[in-house]
């Protein structure tokens, strides 16, 4: 795989980047921009080697703006902002385009060719660069026009923010030892490769938020009205001295919300985050262990309950061991205690990064290749 450094002289080019700014906004502001402040030095390094850089990125749902994006970049760049670009190039796109060194083009996915993987809008995507640039490892999941379309027509090349990806999450490959890692979120049934995968090369796996449901639901616990995944799960081979699960775990119920021991939840509980018992207990293995892999919430953390999640994150920050974090809602834990710094890495990516850890590629990756 070509990196970005290799492309040599840029003076008069024009460089499509595939980016990430699918964030969090609240109004007309960005509300959460790590993703994008990663994206800057690539932007940096490509404008200052006289590139002419266009910029292209989804959005989540699917007819949002990424006007907020515009907003946010122009407190540093002159940016050009193409709301329509698709179907009617190259008359009044390449017009457009030609007026800064900066474009941002509107949301890939207002059009479905972007995620049928289209062959003629990825031609016309590839029309407007020269070369092609993934900056989205997090994205690299999706078989999307603008993943793995477009580099069929255009010298591909990884990023910055996708190369360093690649290298500290495959660290958890060949781990130090002793390895913990810790899992949270949801969807059991889609997480079940890398459950696995990681049960036979880690110490100690720790599992939390509505995936340690299931496996208190396998134990004969009651867990009440609580988040379950779909179908019958057979969780025995996991039943091991590896497996740490809650001790004690936070439910909402017809009284409010109450802090209970697993043992005493009711069929009227919902279980919405673990408990202070449940960290503490944990922490003897954190302060023993080499290497610290976590991704996903332990409570739902959209609802407001992110005392565990938050109680995780500084607890692993104070480790000494090598620490990879990433997921949506961990990484946002984590940048609302201003603790980035205190990890090893803080990876981009959530679904990207747990297909890419069971799989070892991405559909991104493979495109480039």
């Amino acid at each position: 795989m070509r990196s970005v450094r290799d492309i040599g002289d840029l003076v008069g080019k024009k460089v499509f980047v595939r980016v990430d700014f699918n964030v969090p906004t609240l109004g007309n502001e960005v509300a959460d921009d790590f993703r994008i402040r990663k994206t800057l030095p690539l932007i940096n390094f490509l404008r200052a080697r006289g590139a002419q850089v266009i910029l292209a990125s989804h959005s989540d749902p699917d007819d949002s703006s990424l006007a907020p994006v515009c907003t946010y970049l122009r407190k540093n760049y002159p940016v050009s902002f193409i709301e329509e670009y698709y179907p009617d190039l190259p008359e009044g796109l390449s017009r457009d385009l030609s007026a800064g060194k900066l474009v941002l083009l509107e949301n890939l996915r207002f059009y479905p060719e972007e995620r049928s993987n289209d062959e003629d809008f990825a031609r016309h995507l590839a029309s407007l660069g020269d070369y092609y640039v993934n900056e989205a490892f997090s994205a690299s999941h999706r078989p999307h026009a603008s993943i793995i379309g477009v580099p069929k027509f255009l010298p591909g090349f990884a990023g910055f923010v996708f190369e360093e990806e690649m290298k500290n999450l495959s660290r958890a490959f060949h781990p130090e030892y002793p390895f913990l890692f810790a899992l949270g979120g949801a969807k059991f049934e889609t997480k079940m490769p890398l459950v696995r995968k990681f049960f036979s090369l880690a110490d100690r796996v720790f599992v939390g938020g509505a995936l340690a449901n299931d496996f208190l639901k396998a134990q004969g616990k009651n867990v009440g009205r609580s988040i379950l995944s779909e179908g019958k799960l057979d969780l025995k081979e996991f039943f091991t001295e590896k497996l740490i699960l809650p001790l004690d775990v936070l439910v909402k119920n017809a009284s409010g919300i109450e802090l209970k021991v697993v043992d005493d939840v009711t069929s009227g509980d919902t279980i919405v985050d673990v408990g202070p018992q449940s960290i503490n207990a944990l922490r003897s293995t954190i302060d023993s262990s080499r290497f610290i892999l976590w991704n996903g919430p332990l409570g739902n953390y959209e609802m407001g309950f992110r005392k565990g999640t938050l109680s995780l994150a500084r607890a692993i920050a104070q480790s000494k061991a090598i620490t990879i974090v990433g997921g949506g809602d961990t990484v946002a834990s984590i940048a609302e205690l201003k603790l980035e710094d205190k990890f090893t890495f803080v990876s981009t990516a959530g679904g990207a990064m747990l297909e890419y850890l069971a799989n070892e590629t991405l559909s991104g990756i493979e495109a480039l290749k």
